[in-house]
């Protein structure tokens, strides 16, 4: 209830076996160093330090710590209505909509010669110019919105860059796309489970205002990256017409991608799929920090506590898929995935109607509970839908494609934002009258449950196959085409001397 998030741990390499008789715990432990050596070896260190330093810094820790910081910043310090922050939180989600764009600016738009680097810059002085601003003045809400959308911008710039990184790996290396998408989430939840167990002690010391500098940090690296990335400079004749070229080659490969079945209908089941699960989390946080009888009226540190157990359920959620769900066909797990999102939010419904006091279930424990259950249940649920994006990702245009892909479910949570706040608008749920919010999350629980009905459009092929036809993957396609081999030349400075060797 205390809501859902992005991300992935796993493989075949992982120590090549199970720990051998008097290893023990010893076997146990060395198990994910082993795994991430694996990834390493196969993937390079240069890709594993990227998905670490954006999935698990700008996405985990900064994402988390903003979750909880803005809430407050929204109550307490701007006062507006939960409606109106479920209507202003769509904005925020405008850059990652915006995806496809980011993607084509820095696949085909290079700047003195470099494709990567300055977009790594720019993205990190955005957030830290955005992060100052709100942190250390007063602003009206508009001010703030027009801050917030910036920090949101710079996240997904960079996150664009390693997500192409990723596809592209994912089809060069489809045994290890799980594998992937496990080390984006383990990244992630890790970061989550720290931003989220310092958010709620900063917002209590500084506010929640002075809590929103601490995010300068993530963007900070961001800056670092950008000049630390060692890239080949190019030298191009004609460089604008080529650029117009690209751009037209990339824009066709996509038009001819997504009208294959065998894209756009997965492509449609994710949109649907998050769609449906309108969001009635701000009316939730409003309730559930409320400190008149009979709300629970949590403070700042113990919703971060909260928010931080679920990061660790979010790790488990990760182990659980890496260890057992990795090898179900895309629709089987999807399918159950589903059901069980729905039904975990009969949790929140229980929580709001205060049906856990009536069980002898106390406030404090129900709710970590069901926090716990949600992010296992989200993380299960959302990382074969990320494997299935990176296998829709023609080669060549890896970055561009994905990041539609992104786009489409960054619509989606889009309109489950606007639905949200609609139906909380709708039922008068405010600041203070919380009587219909149980109606409100009754009719996201149903939404749910109905997007098992478009389960038709996922296919059965299992998560290691190749889903895309000869003619898509051949180097004469149009999205082949508009692929450049010299966006394989990224890489990490420094961290190229000690690749292959250290592992």
């Amino acid at each position: 209830m205390l809501e859902e998030e992005h991300g992935a741990m796993g493989a075949d390499g992982l120590a090549g076996s199970a720990p051998e008789r008097g290893g023990g715990w010893a076997e146990a432990a060395l198990e994910p160093v082993r795994w991430v050596r694996m990834l390493c070896r196969e993937l390079g260190a240069t890709f594993v330090a990227g998905v670490v330093l954006v999935y698990g810094l700008n996405q985990g820790f900064a994402g988390s710590f903003f979750r909880v910081a803005s809430d407050y910043y929204w109550k307490d310090v701007q006062r507006v209505q939960p409606a109106t922050v479920q209507f202003l939180s769509i904005f925020f989600h405008v850059p990652w909509v915006l995806k496809p764009l980011w993607g084509v600016m820095t696949d085909v738009f290079p700047v003195r010669g470099y494709r990567r680097r300055p977009y790594f810059v720019f993205s990190g002085m955005l957030g830290m110019f955005s992060t100052a601003i709100l942190a250390s003045v007063g602003l009206s809400v508009t001010s703030a919105v027009v801050c917030f959308v910036g920090i949101s911008t710079a996240v997904a710039i960079a996150d664009v860059t390693i997500d192409a990184c990723i596809a592209k790996n994912s089809i060069d290396k489809p045994a290890l796309a799980p594998d992937m998408q496990s080390l984006c989430a383990f990244s992630s939840s890790l970061g989550a489970l720290i931003g989220y167990a310092t958010s709620g002690m900063f917002v209590h010391h500084l506010g929640a205002q002075g809590a929103l500098g601490v995010m300068a940090l993530p963007p900070t690296m961001l800056v670092f990256l950008g000049f630390y990335i060692y890239e080949l400079k190019m030298y191009q004749h004609n460089m604008k017409e080529k650029v117009l070229n690209k751009v037209t080659v990339a824009v066709k490969g996509m038009v001819q991608t997504i009208k294959y079945p065998v894209v756009w209908k997965p492509s449609l089941y994710m949109f649907l799929s998050l769609a449906l699960s309108i969001s009635t989390h701000e009316g939730q946080f409003y309730w559930y920090t409320n400190k008149e009888p009979p709300n629970p009226g949590f403070s700042q540190e113990f919703v971060g506590m909260v928010h931080a157990v679920g990061a660790v359920a979010s790790m488990v959620g990760v182990l659980i898929y890496h260890k057992n769900l990795k090898d179900y066909p895309f629709r089987s797990i999807l399918f159950f995935a589903q059901l069980l999102h729905g039904a975990s939010g009969l949790l929140d419904l229980t929580f709001v109607l205060r049906w856990n006091l009536a069980l002898g279930v106390p406030d404090a424990v129900f709710v970590t509970l069901e926090e716990c259950v949600s992010r296992v249940v989200g993380r299960v649920r959302l990382m074969p839908m990320m494997v299935l994006s990176t296998k829709l990702c023609p080669p060549g245009a890896e970055g561009t494609f994905f990041a539609l892909l992104m786009c489409i479910d960054s619509l989606g949570m889009l309109v489950a934002k606007t639905g949200g706040a609609f139906v909380l608008r709708a039922l008068h749920v405010t600041r203070t009258d919380f009587s219909n919010l149980w109606l409100a999350v009754l009719l996201r629980n149903l939404l749910r449950l109905s997007a098992l009905g478009a389960i038709f459009l996922v296919p059965t092929a299992d998560q290691t196959d190749v889903l895309l036809p000869q003619d898509l993957l051949s180097s004469g396609s149009p999205a082949a085409a508009a692929g450049d081999e010299e966006e394989r030349l990224l890489q990490l400075g420094k961290l190229t001397s000690h690749t292959d060797d250290d592992v």
